[in-house]
């Protein structure tokens, strides 16, 4: 295995010698795959990778693991100002990251964890799903009833009287018989197995593949889903399956049935990919509402509102990333995966660097925000993320005196909305509360 680790909008190139963190060298059946693949993204509406020469090419802002069909590894880690070389640090925010905003499980692994933070994230995935799978194990699977019909020479159970009297001359001495079987076979196991299967077929990492096959000589009586979206939907939540509630999401993420955006088709390994966008929104959302106090509510991508009516319909729908309502009053925030400068310069476009960086479209969409939610009273939020250049908040941009726009860092590290100037509805202002 080739493990190339680089970050977002890193350059790979098929020359040799690069081994940074923002460019890097790989073989030529690794470049020609990534071009294969992000063809098949630009066709779905995402883009993976800007293609700038036939010897190298740039990342976009996907952040997660590709395989390749040659054995390259690909682990693509967010790109932040602070901890410039540090991939380590990358990667644990990226993971704590995923925790939050995927809605899964923290569990505490200990000194297992430290011999793993050097593997790629899909190494990562697969050691909290077998962790998840042998608590639940040790704990107890859970077996059903499961009717059986079939033709036996003895009776079993309840004789199946319209099938028996159809039995043909010859025949009679067979009995139609259905009874019970408490068996393991349930849906939840069938997906359970499914991802184990999987993991046993990928992982390259020892304790990984010790504990898969341990964990797979217990559940070999168990089959293997082949309807895997009909089983999920069959996955009860009731309080004799709640154990397994802490499993299902490793599970989904193994199964790739739980991704923002996740590799389709054939692929030799398990490759996530995650919109750092989209990432960093569910993130920030997971925080906050640890945070708010009692009585305030979070929405995230609320809709209701559009910019215009025509011939009585709805025309371009808004939809802000989060919406806080407390006690009557309403805040919206929107959140953006970028870098910023907290000082002005004098010099740049409409968008550059003259302006802190800002973009003058995401104004607009704020601009709409307070209107159609806010009534055109109150404060809207840009949230980015803390950087070295943009470490505190930036002075109040004012659409009306009753309409303020607030451009705040949120720090990744400590999970710290660093605003000052204006209340939110939150029931600590220490950065404990949203640890």
């Amino acid at each position: 295995m080739n493990l190339v680790t680089v970050r977002e909008y890193a350059r790979l190139t098929t020359s040799s010698g690069y081994e940074s963190l923002d460019e890097h060298s790989v073989t030529e059946s690794a470049f020609n795959y990534l071009c294969e693949l992000s063809a098949n993204f630009r066709r779905g509406g995402a883009t993976l990778l800007q293609l700038e020469d036939r010897i190298s090419l740039q990342l976009d802002n996907f952040v997660g693991v590709v395989e390749t069909p040659c054995g390259t590894v690909l682990e693509i880690l967010p790109k932040h100002a602070d901890h410039k070389d540090d991939a380590d640090w990358a990667r644990k925010v990226l993971r704590k990251m995923l925790r939050s905003a995927l809605d899964l499980p923290t569990r505490d692994a200990g000194a297992a964890c430290i011999e793993l933070f050097r593997s790629p994230l899909s190494e990562w995935v697969m050691r909290q799903f077998l962790e998840a799978l042998d608590h639940l194990v040790k704990r107890g699977v859970r077996f059903d009833y499961l009717r059986v019909e079939e033709e036996q020479r003895f009776l079993r159970g309840q004789l199946d009287v319209a099938r028996q009297m159809r039995q043909p001359a010859g025949r009679q001495h067979f009995f139609q018989i259905r009874h019970d079987v408490f068996s393991p076979d349930r849906a939840e196991n069938r997906l359970l197995k499914s991802a184990l299967d999987k993991v046993c077929r990928r992982t390259q990492e020892a304790g990984n593949w010790r504990l898969a096959h341990e964990l797979a000589s217990l559940l070999a009586e168990i089959p293997a889903s082949t309807h895997q979206a009909a089983d999920f939907r069959a996955w009860r939540k009731d309080r004799l399956m709640a154990h397994y509630q802490s499993v299902k999401p490793w599970c989904e993420l193994v199964l790739g049935e739980h991704m923002p955006l996740a590799l389709k088709g054939s692929s030799h390994g398990i490759s996530l990919l995650f919109p750092m966008e989209k990432l960093f929104e569910r993130y920030v959302a997971s925080s906050l509402q640890r945070c708010l106090s009692g009585g305030a509510r979070l929405d995230p991508q609320v809709g209701g509102e559009s910019l215009c009516l025509h011939l009585g319909k709805k025309f371009f729908q808004l939809r802000p990333d989060l919406l806080i309502t407390h006690e009557g009053q309403k805040w919206v925030l929107d959140t953006k995966w970028k870098r910023l400068d907290d000082q002005l310069r004098s010099y740049g476009d409409e968008d550059g660097p003259g302006k802190y960086g800002l973009s003058q479209s995401d104004f607009y969409q704020l601009f709409a925000y307070g209107h159609k939610y806010l009534g055109g009273k109150g404060d809207v939020v840009l949230i980015y993320p803390l950087t070295a250049e943009f470490g505190k908040q930036l002075p109040v941009f004012k659409f009306s005196p009753e309409l303020n726009l607030w451009v705040v860092p949120f720090d990744l590290d400590g999970d710290e909305l660093l605003h000052s100037e204006f209340h939110l509805p939150f029931a600590s202002a220490t950065p404990s509360c949203l640890a």
